[in-house]
């Protein structure tokens, strides 16, 4: 039987939830996920947690913020003159929206905060900071 090992290619079903069970992400109705183990695809905790395991096996892994999305980046927050923008966009705390680099790159935000003068801007990715947990199995193993 086949182990996965590093740059195998994986395919695995998934539940991934917060420590007080919220689920945040799952692969369940959906195709598996596919990636080359330790390419660097997929959050550092998971993948770590592949190699070693065989076609069927399941396990659930507990990974730290640090080796998830890391921690909380508070220099990733700006506040933005709220006349700085557009009348037509929606202002309300959690909407997403894009922001553009001045060098044009795309950056997903969140609105963070909205006050009378101002409206904070979040550029963290939405799970930094919280330890994650997966449930994981393997589905399909393609060795390097």
């Amino acid at each position: 039987m086949t182990t996965a090992k590093q740059g195998d290619t994986v395919r695995i079903h998934y539940t991934g939830t917060l420590n007080d069970g919220t689920v945040f992400d799952s692969s369940t109705g959906r195709d598996p996920l596919e990636f080359e183990v330790g390419s660097g695809m997929i959050i550092p905790g998971l993948d770590v947690a592949i190699p070693g395991m065989t076609v069927g096996d399941t396990k659930t892994v507990n990974i730290a913020a640090d080796q998830a999305y890391g921690p909380v980046n508070d220099q990733a927050r700006q506040a933005v003159p709220r006349a700085d923008i557009p009348a037509d966009i929606p202002l309300e705390v959690g909407v997403q929206l894009q922001m553009q680099t001045p060098d044009g790159q795309v950056v997903p935000v969140t609105v963070a905060d909205v006050n009378e003068t101002e409206v904070t801007l979040d550029a963290n990715h939405p799970l930094a900071g919280k330890d994650l947990n997966f449930d994981i199995e393997i589905v399909e193993i393609k060795a390097a």
